[in-house]
């Protein structure tokens, strides 16, 4: 069963398709009981990190985000983001589970990034145009398994320990963005 975190700022339906369409059954809840017993947890995310932070503190979520140990957590767009330490948006700490800063995408070209770009990466299913949104990024780090260029690099996947973050919509990008989504949620890209 995936948990997928309903805290009001998400794009819950288009994700929840998606997951269902890969075959797993899926629960949408804020519940630690629901949380814990989940084989995966899916924290989506359309919209702004302070409001975002400020829904997630109001219902615990943030506790409840750091007593789970070794099961896959994906957060993915604005999710992506919330994984991190600290974000320029809005200048407000994030969730902290990866380290790390969100910052504006510095580049010559439009923000937000928005539309069809090629991820770069050596893993072999992360080598594969996706559907980008987002006028913030994380900083480029180790934990970064692949990025796009837009007048920078954009890192488009990230993985450190269990904490999985997709900042395109894999719901949005085709067959390859669903065997992206599915690998994440089996566990990522890399073993510890």
């Amino acid at each position: 069963m995936i948990a997928v975190i309903d805290y009001g700022l998400g794009n819950i339906s288009n994700v929840t398709r998606a997951i269902k369409h890969l075959g797993y059954e899926v629960v949408l809840t804020c519940e630690e009981a629901e949380m814990m017993s989940a084989d995966a947890i899916v924290l989506p995310g359309v919209g702004h990190f302070k409001d975002a932070m400020v829904s997630i503190h109001s219902k615990g979520l943030d506790q409840i985000l750091k007593k789970i140990d070794g099961t896959p957590i994906i957060g993915i767009c604005l999710g992506m983001q919330l994984l991190f330490e600290h974000s320029a948006e809005g200048d407000v700490d994030g969730l902290g589970l990866v380290p790390g800063n969100i910052v504006p995408i510095q580049t010559s070209y439009p923000v937000p990034h928005l539309g069809w770009n090629q991820l770069h990466s050596q893993h072999p299913l992360l080598q594969t145009d996706v559907y980008f949104v987002h006028s913030y990024q994380a900083e480029m780090s180790e934990h970064v398994l692949a990025y796009a260029n837009y007048g920078t690099q954009v890192p488009g996947v990230i993985q450190y320990r269990h904490y999985i973050g997709i900042q395109f919509h894999p719901e949005k990008s085709g067959e390859h963005g669903l065997a992206i989504l599915k690998q994440a949620l089996k566990g990522g890209f890399i073993d510890d």
